[in-house]
């Protein structure tokens, strides 16, 4: 079955789907973009996704060209049209074709791609020993919060991971924990959770948020608030969410082991509390 796309208002194989050279979004970076599960061929917290959407075109100065009920559609439109019950649905906005000017066109159309690929959540073996990640200075632009296409310090931060054999980079600004290239960080200290709080240096992860909502609804102590680089360092857990990691503990971090060097207690709690949580939204919208 050939992978269908959706382009400026048309449903194509992919291999049919192009854009212009001046579209700002190849010229300059110059869009947003956003990537939803679907487990059971149902988006998982869409509305939330949806949102967060919003706030990255509000954050460039991009009117939205679509409204949530508009976006709701095309995204089951898309998931109907390629195979997979588990599917990762990425769509993007950019603010289209127009002369190269760093300036923003007026009246420009904007460019709307989406596009679904099969979701791969990760292995039960990697769930039970943990993951390697190493640590990196926080050197991307001061506007983490938007989800841009502009992605090419994220990407830089990423190789050095994948040049590690890790899955990821820890990040540090300024002596303190921001996230990971393509994750938010969790770290736990003497039976407590702590995540750095919502601000323009961190992606607020909708992951990041069930993590929050579970451990506030199981009594697991919680602050959110400034983590320092010497409490990363010196921690019992750390932990690495995203939409396509779930849940994931760090066994090492920069080949030292993190606590005992195998998933520790609280993320043998959280875990299963995030795949119940996961299983009873999706029965929800069954």
């Amino acid at each position: 079955m050939s992978e269908i796309v959706y382009l400026n208002g048309e449903f194509m194989p992919l291999e049919k789907a192009h854009i212009p050279v001046l579209d700002r979004g190849f010229i300059f970076g110059d869009g947003v973009y956003e990537v939803v599960p679907v487990y059971s061929r149902h988006p998982f917290r869409l509305p939330e996704h949806l949102k967060r959407l919003q706030h990255s075109l509000d954050g460039i100065r991009l009117a939205n060209p679509m409204s949530d009920t508009e976006w709701t559609r095309l995204i089951h439109d898309i998931i109907a049209r390629n195979a997979g019950d588990d599917q990762s649905v990425y769509f993007q906005v950019t603010r289209g074709v127009a002369k190269r000017d760093h300036a923003f066109p007026k009246n420009t159309k904007p460019t709307v791609f989406m596009m679904s690929n099969p979701l791969v959540t990760p292995a039960q073996a990697l769930v039970d020993s943990g993951v390697h990640c190493i640590t990196a200075t926080d050197y991307r632009w001061l506007k983490c919060d938007v989800k841009s296409v502009s992605l090419l310090g994220n990407c830089l931060l990423r190789q050095a991971a994948v040049d590690a054999d890790a899955v990821e980079a820890v990040l540090f600004r300024d002596g303190y924990l921001t996230e990971a290239s393509a994750s938010n960080v969790f770290v736990v200290k003497n039976g407590v959770v702590l995540a750095p709080p919502k601000n323009h240096l961190v992606l607020p992860g909708i992951t990041y948020d069930v993590v929050l909502e579970l451990a506030a609804a199981n009594g697991i102590p919680l602050e959110v608030r400034e983590v320092s680089e010497q409490e990363v360092r010196t921690a019992d857990e750390i932990w690495v969410t995203s939409s396509t990691k779930e849940v994931l503990a760090v066994a090492t971090l920069d080949e030292r082991p993190v606590g005992s060097g195998k998933p520790g207690p609280l993320f043998r709690k959280i875990h299963p509390l995030y795949q119940d949580f996961k299983r009873k939204v999706m029965r929800q919208a069954a």
